[in-house]
């Protein structure tokens, strides 16, 4: 009576859902096919607060025992078939193959798979939920679904029609499926497969990690040891329409303890679309600092560049690398969308250790922000499966483990010279395209697999120790000079923000660093107004409202940006080599735009956020290609340490005049003039 009960609530459900009509078109389509099926697959979607409400024994079937409530649909599934003479060719109840997909689960933590909590429920074959990041996954092979046997005795009557029927089910294996000894319930015979009538499916393995578990890729540990592991996903169905690597994602699976492996076998899943809500606002502190400096549109960066990482540095010192940091780390994203604006930050320095911290300070500003170890790879490699699925696992590297963040990959000496030349490749195209041998992996048909590159890059060179290091890597660089090249050539061609400290040494270094401090301590200027004090949760708070912000161009602006592209284009091309500002030059100074009026909590990009991307970009070209009729000093961002207020008075007016200079430089030399061709 309680299984006849939940029969008729499960046909309620499904008249009652849209289920069952859904159900009729399915059964069309398998009767107007001319395939032969051993087994017929359904998906049925299944809300379990409806269906708690209608059965309450019902839900918590599906709840805690999905394979006993997939029974009761299927039951009800084959008397509809037969009643309403759906399928001609279905016979026996086995048939029917039926997948529950849950729209949730009840948002209680008995209901939540933790993987940095012990002890796990591996007794319990139910429903769980658990968020996770992908960090490998294999090809997609096939899996047998449903396989028909026939008993090898012609005289037994079980060696026609469908008596045995092989399905599969969650947690099996293949060879669990389809063996070759099972045998003849009536006469003991050994049965055979009939080959024409195995129904297959597309499988894929995937490791997922707990999201907490990213701290380990970020250079710290906070001097307590960790651990974190992997949990092994079988995907089933429609995988490739399932899983994007590298995102985010919630997985509703039911949990099997097999052997030694914990499989958890998808039913269903949702893509996970923000790790943190959109913040209402900043603090009150930044919202008064904002006020404060509205008559600029240039000194609120400035002051979170002046303040900023005030634990690694003094404040007041690096401020343009601190800036550039600041602008990208907004360029940023905390969405599971695609990240287009990346920036890129490639340093010349001679205190990598100092660069070094602060570089490693900011990357655990944002939720993906990943430290790059040299004993590890930037992007994806190829392994043997160890499943014995026969399917090649592709293992992430740190760049696309680094989605929608920061790839820190540390000193560019440090990797060989291949390395360095994958990254250009990258860097530029911002995609990876992973090539998969047929005769080592695989069926011998050659595969490729590309996947987008949606990081920011990192990186440092140390000027005073490269030429020694270079020098002793002949086998892989051939020599200081060569090695150079690379370097350059990765900065020439690449959308990367070339910048260099200006601090010749360390004596000169460390005399600054105390003058900082005394002037610090005796301003009463604009510290005393505004605060100096970096907060921590303020910062916080400023980046996430920062880098969720939709800005747009303003005319002004737009037409700053394609001026100064078209002339300093102009005025560094020759006959020779050509132009030696590629297409992307353009885009990455749009990105900076974007950065700077973010940072300004703006929606509209000004002219004035033109002229900072300008002269970031004209600074890094200087230090690559000398300087040219726009001649920018190494410090137009910052011409004056910001001690007080006046200071960044001066700051203002001294930018103004770098204005006027642009303009003048693109009324001469960009579009329209008598310099240009038609074709220009």
């Amino acid at each position: 009576m309680s299984n006849l009960k939940m029969k008729e609530a499960a046909l309620i459900y499904l008249d009652r859902s849209g289920g069952l009509q859904k159900f009729i078109d399915d059964c069309k389509y398998y009767n107007d096919s001319k395939q032969s099926y051993a087994v017929y697959r359904f998906n049925i979607l299944v809300n379990p607060s409806d269906i708690v409400e209608l059965d309450a024994e019902l839900g918590n079937h599906i709840l805690h025992k999905p394979l006993k409530a997939a029974q009761v649909f299927q039951s009800v599934c084959f008397t509809a078939v037969k009643t309403l003479s759906l399928i001609g060719q279905l016979q026996t109840e086995t048939q029917i193959n039926i997948v529950l997909k849950l729209t949730h689960l009840p948002p209680l933590r008995s209901y939540i798979l933790d993987l940095c909590e012990f002890p796990l429920d591996y007794a319990s074959q139910r429903f769980y939920m658990m968020q996770g990041i992908v960090i490998a996954m294999t090809t997609v092979t096939k899996y047998t679904q449903g396989a028909r046997f026939l008993c090898s005795d012609e005289a037994c009557p079980l060696s026609k029609g469908f008596q045995y029927i092989r399905v599969h089910v969650p947690g099996a294996t293949e060879s669990a499926t389809v063996r070759n000894d099972f045998l003849c319930n009536l006469c003991s015979s050994s049965l055979q497969e009939d080959r024409k009538f195995r129904v297959l499916g597309d499988k894929q393995i995937v490791e997922i990690i707990t999201a907490k578990a990213l701290h380990a890729f970020r250079g710290y540990s906070k001097n307590q040891p960790f651990r974190f592991q992997s949990l092994t996903i079988f995907l089933r169905g429609n995988p490739l329409a399932w899983m994007n690597r590298k995102n985010h994602y919630s997985v509703m699976a039911a949990l099997k303890r097999k052997e030694k492996m914990t499989e958890l076998c998808v039913h269903s899943y949702s893509s996970y679309l923000a790790l943190t809500k959109v913040p209402s606002g900043i603090s009150d502190n930044f919202r008064y600092l904002l006020s404060l400096t509205s008559s600029s549109c240039w000194k609120f960066t400035a002051i979170l560049a002046n303040i900023f990482a005030s634990q690694i540095v003094p404040p007041g010192t690096y401020n343009l690398l601190k800036l550039c940091l600041l602008m990208s780390l907004v360029q940023t994203s905390d969405r599971n969308k695609e990240l287009k604006d990346c920036l890129d930050i490639l340093i010349i320095t001679s205190d990598t250790l100092l660069v070094d911290r602060l570089l490693n300070f900011s990357i655990n500003l944002v939720p993906r922000g990943i430290r790059h170890l040299v004993s590890t790879e930037i992007f994806p490699t190829l392994s043997r499966n160890k499943y014995g699925t026969g399917a090649v696992s592709i293992q992430a590297g740190s760049a696309l483990l680094a989605k929608g963040g920061i790839c820190f990959i540390g000193d560019l000496a440090s990797h060989k010279k291949d390395k360095l030349e994958q990254l250009q490749s990258v860097v530029e195209s911002r995609n990876i395209t992973v090539y998969i041998p047929g005769k080592k992996f695989g069926d011998g048909v050659n595969q490729q697999m590309t996947f987008p590159v949606q990081c920011s890059f990192w990186s440092f060179v140390d000027m005073d120790s490269s030429s020694r290091k270079n020098m002793q890597k002949t086998n892989t660089l051939i020599g200081q000079m060569d090695c150079l090249k690379i370097f350059i050539f990765l900065v020439m061609q690449s959308r990367c923000l070339f910048t260099r400290n200006y601090y010749l040494n360390r004596h000169q270094n460390k005399n600054k660093i105390q003058e900082t401090i005394r002037r610090q301590f005796n301003s009463e200027g604009l510290e005393e107004t505004v605060k100096y004090k970096e907060n921590k949760e303020d910062r916080n708070k400023l980046l996430a409202f920062a880098k969720n912000l939709n800005v747009e161009f303003s005319l002004e602006a737009e037409r700053m940006i394609h001026g100064y592209y078209l002339a300093s284009r102009r005025i560094r091309t020759d006959s020779i080599s050509g132009s030696k500002l590629s297409a992307s030059a353009l885009k990455y100074l749009v990105s900076l735009a974007e950065a700077h009026a973010r940072l300004n909590l703006r929606s509209k990009v000004l002219k004035e956020d033109a002229l900072i991307a300008a002269l970031l970009f004209e600074t890094s070209l200087t230090l690559k290609y000398g300087a040219t009729v726009f001649c920018v000093a190494p410090n137009a961002v910052f011409p004056f340490e910001l001690y007080n207020e006046e200071y960044l008075e001066q700051r203002d007016i001294y930018l103004t005049q770098c204005q006027q200079q642009l303009q003048q430089f693109i009324t001469t030399y960009g579009p329209g003039t008598a310099l240009f061709t038609s074709d220009e």
